[in-house]
């Protein structure tokens, strides 16, 4: 692989123009697209293939009035001051005037009457009446909310209560704030002291950029041809491809300085860089494009298409870095590094002979702080390991109680109408009034069937009520609805459906389903729940595979996976504490400490996965490149720890800036928890976990640590990330060169 990367380098850096071009030609493309009919799908979370999925939209088809294709459904809720109620003549005229009122409102199509004999919405005790209301789906959901105030004034005024429960389609979302320009910029200040040359880092920055610019017209472009995209595909797309965009491009650019250190001119610089570090760009980044693509195993489609979104923009970046940065190296040269450090040059660009200026420093006192470090943690493994693993078992502690809810019930915002309405009408009704189970009955006694079943169901514990069988117009179908005692996040409503669907089991003369969207949401939240296990296990295993095929070895894949699974309980366990427990909420904006996001514990895992092996890959491979060239181990670990320090740094807090754009943004609560736990787990994963538990390991165990069975060794590919076969062709090109010469 690292002689293909190193000709692909080449090639890049001496046909600048043609990269230049596919990729405009790739850019205009997606734009056009994108253009052309992007858009973004607020559907409901569902399984395909679930018994609740699947009985829904049969539900839909049979009803097709109940489904409201063509409106949205807001709830007018109207409560009456202590000591009134809605019933007494005075304030029942009041609320049909109000419901009169709305019902001419722009963008309201109907609003039901509460005080309907055959359906009335009037809570017992007289204090709530509820009109439901027909919304134009494309219509501003605050634009209505101020017309339903202006239209309730004289209410108000009296001392009722208006709020407006429901929501409709909120419009394409908000992906970038000023926090995340604010990441963005401390991104670029990281390159800068790291580089020490505003060229080195502008040109970082740039060709990182052009790579999220071109992914995200790309997560857009394939919006267009389907049926729309989730708005949290495009953010994960935009956080991941920032985030690997900078670093990947930092590893190739920090290698080609080191080679025009040694001596090498530019052309051979951008070859042996893209060998060797490209080499290890492809490495890490096909472990987070696999780790983001395997969330299919999961088998929910919006997991699946949010993986599949990420691991498109993470392939742009890695494809950027391989050819973008190339060309970029070829044009700026030896302006890359700090002018102290720059050599004079000849016409054509290259390094002059008579200008050779190598670096004589050792690649391991470069950073008398971090020589420091490795030194330390060398000499003290068994402290240093315990230091380190007791600070992350402190940060993890929060996540044994982790808790998760797929939806907020009433929305999001605590101080919104919508939440106020949905408190409102769960304290008046009951829990589970807004939010019905459905028990499906297909078949030719469909109506009988449902009818029959009527009593047992309502003996079943947790059922305050079931409505009389409704029978669809084909007679062959027909739903019972019931209503759960508890609302649609409380453990017992989920005991319920697994109730309902054993009581309904063996019921003759009919198909027997339960649906409705609270049973679809109990559906998807034990699929997430089971699929996160699964997909844990197999992350697990893809990573000790791929990193015994990259390092030849069964220790260092063991290490990288426990440490993987440490970060991830760090990460997991402060957002635990801040999101649901509300620790220093108000640093991320927090509203209210609520259960995390059934799926961002998901998506957590498959991020993180591919980003501290990026971080293994980045700085074990050049402990494992100063083995393979002779030194033993403790030195080895110090030369590569050395050489590759500097870089995890500088990577892991890019990285954090960037995820702590996005968890301060004061936005969308799970976009903010999963950059919170990101930017944990990143820091303590490149800091704790590979900068001292693994070279501490690594001292403990010596020569051990590169240990593979030779019948394991003989079959497994060789990946050579430390670009050996780059080295064995440069020899021959010489070689050629000076017999080409000689003849000339």
């Amino acid at each position: 692989m690292s002689r293909f990367l190193s000709r692909v380098g080449a090639f890049s850096a001496a046909h600048r123009l043609v990269v230049a071009g596919a990729w405009i030609v790739v850019t205009a493309v997606f734009a056009v697209l994108t253009i052309s009919g992007a858009k973004f799908s607020d559907a409901a979370f569902s399984i395909a293939a679930a018994e609740s999925t699947t009985a829904l939209a049969t539900m839909n088809k049979a009803f097709p009035a109940a489904a409201g294709p063509e409106s949205g459904e807001l709830m007018l809720v109207v409560e009456a001051p202590d000591g009134t109620s809605v019933t007494d003549p005075g304030g029942k005229q009041l609320v049909t005037d109000l419901v009169s009122r709305i019902d001419d409102l722009p963008d309201v199509s109907s609003a039901s009457d509460p005080y309907d004999v055959r359906r009335p919405f009037v809570s017992e005790d007289g204090s709530v009446a509820v009109s439901t209301l027909a919304v134009d789906l494309a219509a501003d959901q605050a634009v209505v909310e101020d017309n339903v105030r202006k239209a309730s004034a004289d209410l108000a005024g009296a001392g009722y209560t208006i709020e407006l429960g429901g929501s409709l389609d909120d419009g394409p979302p908000e992906i970038a704030s000023i926090t995340e320009a604010v990441g963005v910029v401390v991104a670029f200040v990281v390159l800068l002291l790291t580089f020490g040359s505003l060229v080195a880092a502008g040109a970082n920055l740039l060709t990182a950029l052009s790579g999220v610019v071109v992914g995200v017209l790309g997560v857009l472009a394939w919006s267009s041809v389907g049926s729309g995209i989730q708005s949290t595909t495009l953010i994960l797309g935009l956080m991941l491809g920032l985030a690997v965009g900078i670093d990947y491009a930092l590893v190739i650019l920090s290698r080609f300085r080191d080679e025009l250190r040694r001596g090498a001119g530019v052309t051979a610089a951008v070859a042996r860089a893209s060998g060797t570090a490209g080499t290890s760009v492809v490495v890490a980044g096909t472990t987070v494009v696999i780790a983001l693509a395997g969330l299919a195993i999961v088998r929910i489609s919006f997991i699946t298409e949010m993986g599949l979104g990420a691991a498109f923009a993470v392939v742009v970046a890695v494809a950027v870095s391989l050819t973008v940065v190339p060309a970029v190296l070829k044009t700026l040269g030896h302006k890359v590094l700090p002018r102290k450090e720059r050599p004079a040059t000849d016409q054509a660009g290259e390094q002059s002979a008579a200008a050779v200026v190598e670096d004589h420093r050792p690649a391991d006192s470069r950073s008398g702080f971090l020589r420091h470090w490795a030194r330390t943690v060398v000499n003290r493994p068994v402290l240093s390991m315990l230091i380190a693993t007791t600070a992350v078992a402190a940060l993890a502690v929060p996540a044994l109680s982790l808790e998760t809810e797929l939806d907020p019930p009433g929305g999001p915002d605590p101080a919104s109408s919508q939440r106020a309405a949905y408190n409102t009408v769960s304290d008046a009704f009951g829990a589970g009034e807004q939010n019905p189970l459905i028990v499906l009955f297909e078949g030719v006694a469909a109506a009988d069937t449902a009818t029959r079943a009527t009593t047992e169901i309502a003996a079943l514990d947790g059922v305050v009520d079931v409505s009389p069988a409704q029978p669809a117009a084909s007679g062959d179908v027909a739903f019972l609805a019931v209503t759960p005692e508890y609302g649609p996040t409380d453990v017992r409503t989920g005991e319920l459906v697994n109730s309902l669907r054993a009581a309904v089991a063996g019921t003759d003369g009919a198909k027997v389903s339960v649906t409705g969207q609270t049973a679809v949401d109990v559906d998807v939240d034990s699929q997430l729940s089971s699929g996160l296990i699964t997909y844990l296990i197999c992350v697990v295993g893809l990573s000790l595979l791929l990193l015994m095929l990259v390092f030849r070895s069964i220790a260092v894949p063991l290490l990288a996976t426990a440490g993987f699974l440490m970060s991830l309980a760090a990460g997991l366990g402060v957002t635990v504490a801040v999101f649901q427990w509300g620790w220093a909420g108000r640093l991320v904006g927090l509203d209210e400490a609520r259960p995390l996001a059934s799926l961002m514990p998901l998506i957590v895992v498959g991020v993180l996965f591919g980003l501290a092996m990026d971080y293994q890959v980045f700085l074990v491979s050049r402990m494992y490149e100063a083995h393979r060239r002779g030194l033993h181990t403790r030195a080895a670990v110090l030369r590569g720890f050395g050489q590759a320090a500097p870089i995890v740094v500088a990577a892991a807090t890019i990285m954090a800036a960037v995820f702590a754009g996005f968890a301060f943004s004061g936005g969308d609560a799970m976009v903010a928890s999963v950059g919170l736990a990101l930017t944990v787990g990143v820091l303590v994963d490149a800091l704790l976990v590979r900068m001292v538990l693994v070279p501490a390991a690594l001292q403990l165990l010596g020569e051990a640590s590169w240990w593979l069975p030779r019948r394991l060794d003989r079959v497994l590919p060789n990946v050579d990330t430390e670009g050996g076969h780059v080295e064995q062709d440069e020899p021959a090109q010489s070689h050629e060169r000076t017999s080409s010469s000689a003849r000339a």
